[in-house]
């Protein structure tokens, strides 16, 4: 059907105001349409008009000027009020049109001929007319081909409408519809309290996963049987519309009265299942969002952006279903503006600087290596740790971006310091999608070929430990960063239970202890007695330990006695800015200990 938002005087209503809207590519093809009712019915002027409930407005014209009049002055309005066609030889010797003023005055119509045009459930819309200004003769059989064209005229309209506002494979209005079901409530003057509940209950990751092994077909058929399912379980009442607004995702647009909350909604499709055909059925999960709003106080767009949120938030925090929060919202924009100021200090090589925490050896007390920590100074924001936005960067492509960003600016400052008595090997943090990318280890040997430094000057940090583990393709990259010279170093260890398994499937040469092992090894017997038989297994499977947040001197001698080769920490240093870290070097180096 062309429109259906609900049933009666609301639908015609709706799809009126649909048609008033201006479609460029729809209006061009009406307007085909009415050069061919000129041409076949051998009449000079045609129009396609639309009729409310005051006004008549013509969408398309041929060689007939007039644009809208009242729906009172209109001819139109006969045929649509009587359902049948009107023709008019002469509208001078029609007693109903010898007086009225597009007769009498422009544009003059001396011959009129219309038939309705009426929707496949009875909704008559307008009208399809010819028209002269000099009187005709019209029989039958051209009335005939008349409600012929018309006929044709409302199946393109219905299959323009089928294309450009229903999902293809539900059947459901979709979301261009929605946005102009709440465009056409804003514009009716609704004040109506109304509530936006979005739905996410299919896996798509896991349902396109299904699609490599089985094909589309029963992806398709789980969506179908969603979207069957829905009305079943939810019971909208009339006036009450569910929408597909993208794969997988469903829409409610109900009143703020109504019991379909995100949270009712939820509770209702617990633990429900959806058909993939041949007998297979799989479990959904499902997670709501809504927005509650009254009309005409926002735009369509961001009423939707709102529902969108609140289920995001549901999803993020694996919840049921989440309330648009505007506290929330705000976090989130704050961070999405945060990446955006991210992408231009990267894209201008602004604001972002690296810190250099100082590796020292426990036996000699010399320093011995750095690890380059990334630092912002944000304009506004001021000074951000990498807590701040390394997060954030994890879920975008800009942690790669930062990735290469430190990895030029660690190259250039061994590139400075070639030939250098403060020259010291420097270990960069890598993530999981870092290992994962393509040709990431040839990279990496490449720049310091370039440099004309040794791989062994720049070592690797292993972060994401776990989502390492979980990728053939992470393991694999790391594997070439192993087979290419350049030094791997596992962070964090002692953090979980599954720290052992790392020992056997990575390729590790040094094994950070986390801070939270250490930090109490100086008066805790118990973190004594742990720490040493970690750092013991460790040395005896022959890996470089090395201890971090190291923050007195008699933790420095504990983890001599038992066998740590290195540590770094606020004892020693805190992560220096270059030209600091130079100074810091120079005068380390030259002391004795």
């Amino acid at each position: 059907m062309l429109m259906s938002l609900s049933d009666g005087d609301d639908s015609r209503t709706r799809t009126l105001h649909a048609l008033r809207n201006n479609d460029e590519s729809r209006d061009e093809v009406l307007r085909q349409f009415v050069r061919l009712a000129s041409q076949a019915l051998g009449i000079p002027g045609s129009f396609i008009s639309v009729l409310d409930d005051e006004m008549q407005h013509v969408k398309a014209a041929h060689n007939f000027t007039l644009t809208q009049s009242s729906r009172q002055d209109s001819l139109c309005r006969h045929v649509v009020d009587t359902d049948s066609a009107v023709v008019v030889p002469d509208t001078l010797l029609d007693i109903r049109f010898a007086a009225h003023p597009l007769i009498t005055g422009a544009p003059f119509i001396r011959f009129y001929a219309g038939v309705p045009l009426k929707s496949s459930t009875g909704l008559i819309l307008g009208t399809l007319c010819v028209t002269d200004t000099a009187p005709h003769r019209f029989g039958g059989d051209q009335v005939a081909m008349l409600k012929m064209l018309a006929a044709l005229v409302m199946s393109f309209l219905e299959a323009w409408y089928s294309a450009g506002f229903a999902d293809p494979v539900t059947g459901l209005p979709n979301r261009q519809r929605l946005i102009r079901d709440l465009q056409f409530l804003a514009a009716s003057g609704d004040t109506t309290p109304r509530r936006l509940v979005l739905i996410d209950c299919i896996d798509m990751p896991r349902a396109y996963e299904l699609a490599r092994s089985m094909g589309m077909g029963p992806v398709e058929s789980l969506l179908k049987d969603v979207a069957t399912l829905l009305p079943l379980r939810l019971r909208p009442a009339p006036g009450e519309m569910l929408y597909t607004v993208a794969t997988g995702r469903f829409a409610l647009l109900t009143r703020q009265e109504s019991r379909l909350t995100a949270n009712w909604v939820a509770t209702k499709l617990a633990g429900i299942s959806a058909d993939i055909g041949d007998g297979l059925s799989v479990a959904l999960t499902t997670h709501t969002g809504e927005a509650s709003f009254n009309t005409g106080e926002m735009p369509a767009q961001e009423i939707l952006r709102r529902a969108v949120s609140a289920l995001h938030e549901a999803i993020t925090r694996d919840v049921a279903s989440m309330p648009f929060s505007e506290a929330t919202d705000s976090r989130h924009t704050q961070d999405f503006t945060l990446m955006h100021d991210l992408a231009t200090a990267l894209r201008q090589d602004k604001g972002l600087w690296l810190a250099y925490q100082p590796k020292i050896c426990l036996h000699s007390g010399k320093p011995i290596g750095l690890e380059a920590l990334i630092r912002w100074q944000h304009p506004v924001r001021g000074e951000l740790s990498p807590a701040q936005f390394l997060p954030f960067a994890g879920q975008t492509e800009l942690l790669s971006e930062l990735t290469t960003w430190v990895t030029e600016h660690a190259i250039a400052r061994l590139s400075r310091l070639r030939n250098s008595y403060i020259q010291l090997p420097i270990t960069i943090n890598v993530s999981s999608s870092d290992f994962s990318r393509d040709g990431f280890a040839d990279e990496l040997e490449e720049r310091m070929i370039r440099a004309k430094l040794p791989v062994s000057l720049l070592g690797v940090e292993c972060l994401e430990t776990e989502r390492i583990l979980e990728s053939p393709t992470a393991m694999q990259g790391l594997e070439m960063l192993k087979l290419r010279g350049f030094g791997i170093s596992l962070d964090d260890f002692g953090t979980g239970y599954s720290n052992i398994s790392y020992l056997r499937r990575m390729p590790l040469d040094v094994i950070k202890l986390d801070r939270s092992l250490i930090s109490e090894i100086s008066s805790d017997t118990a973190s004594r007695v742990i720490a040493r038989s970690i750092i013991a297994m460790l040395k005896d499977l022959d890996y470089m330990v090395l201890a971090e947040g190291v923050e007195n001197e008699e933790t420095v001698k504990v983890l001599t006695e038992f066998g740590c080769d290195q540590a770094q920490g606020f004892f020693y240093s805190r992560p220096l800015a270059e030209t600091a870290l130079d100074e810091w070097l120079g005068w380390r180096l030259r002391s004795k200990y």
